[in-house]
């Protein structure tokens, strides 16, 4: 399929809205910015309504416009599934998927979900992104992604799980911790240390304040931060404590420069990863091909973390 069967048009208008403005637009497509403005104009007259606000940094969309992309992203989408279809079925295992995954995965999971495709599926090209889970949803459902790897997705009736598995709610610390001696530790045991907060756009983070929001109450020293990076440098190097999932510590855990050691309160509920999918879409065999690989992967790495990290008495 050499040439889209998306009309001009639609396109135009589509990545119109995704840039921004017509000449960002035309930078990103290659074309013209006459042609595009040409085309978005005839597709407002056809209409009969505006389907952007010309406003001072560029362009808006207004609520027809905002249908009418939401429209064409569903068809775009609908076209590269297709296309992925016909090769397969002409005995190629050959696509473009798209991965929306969480910052834990940077580390170690993704670089070898690249280097396992890239071996046994060389023809599978990827687009990843690195999300939170509510904007992983979004793009799953704006037809923006095909796949997500997320954290404590919530149960939803267009969004279908492939797989899951169950985290322990617990804190990853300094093997040389004081906490560290213990098997699990209770939250009252954590405040007496400093604790590294993640960002409140990650679900474990609304988690602790939804279910013990006592912790953020007191006056303690805690540190907040949207970086994973620096949560794992403060609990490594710096003596803090910070509440986390094995898979966000996985490399750390693996290579013994940081502990896990769950939570044993009462009501102290395991965390969830996930795999998940458009539930109103089949997924490609090209798809079922990425997602059965992170699965693998994913499965592996939580096995690899557990055999290094046996809890202390």
């Amino acid at each position: 399929m050499p040439a889209s069967l998306v009309p001009a048009a639609l396109r135009y208008a589509e990545q119109v809205a995704r840039s921004g403005s017509i000449q960002r637009a035309a930078k990103d497509l290659n074309v013209a910015a006459s042609a595009i403005n040409r085309q978005v104009l005839q597709l407002e007259e056809t209409l009969g309504v505006p389907l952007f606000e010309r406003v001072a940094k560029g362009m808006r969309l207004t609520p027809a416009g905002d249908a009418l992309v939401t429209l064409a992203r569903r068809w775009m989408a609908d076209e590269r599934r297709t296309a992925a279809e016909l090769r397969q079925l002409q005995g190629v295992d050959q696509g473009h998927v798209r991965v929306m995954a969480m910052d834990s995965h940077v580390n170690g999971i993704l670089p070898a979900l690249i280097a396992d495709l890239d071996v046994r599926h060389p023809r599978i090209s990827l687009d990843v992104e690195v999300a939170s889970t509510d904007a992983a949803v979004a793009a799953l459902t704006a037809g923006d992604a095909d796949i997500a790897a997320i954290f404590n997705l919530s149960p939803r009736r267009d969004i279908h799980v492939l797989w899951s598995a169950e985290l322990p709610f617990g804190c990853v610390i300094a093997p040389d911790h004081p906490l560290a001696r213990r098997g699990s530790i209770s939250l009252q045991e954590v405040v007496a240390h400093p604790i590294v907060l993640q960002s409140r756009a990650l679900m474990i983070r609304r988690y602790l304040e939804a279910r013990h929001g006592w912790l953020f109450t007191q006056e303690r020293k805690t540190l907040e931060t949207n970086s994973l990076q620096l949560v794992k440098i403060l609990a490594r190097e710096e003596g803090y404590v910070a509440f986390t999932s094995e898979l966000d510590a996985a490399p750390e855990l693996i290579a013994g420069t940081l502990v896990f050691r769950p939570v044993r309160d009462k009501g102290a509920e395991p965390q969830m990863v996930s795999i998940a999918i458009d539930g109103r879409k089949p997924l490609t065999r090209v798809g079922r091909i990425v997602a059965e690989t992170l699965e693998r992967l994913i499965g592996q790495t939580i096995a690899n973390v557990r055999r290094a990290g046996p809890a202390s008495d």
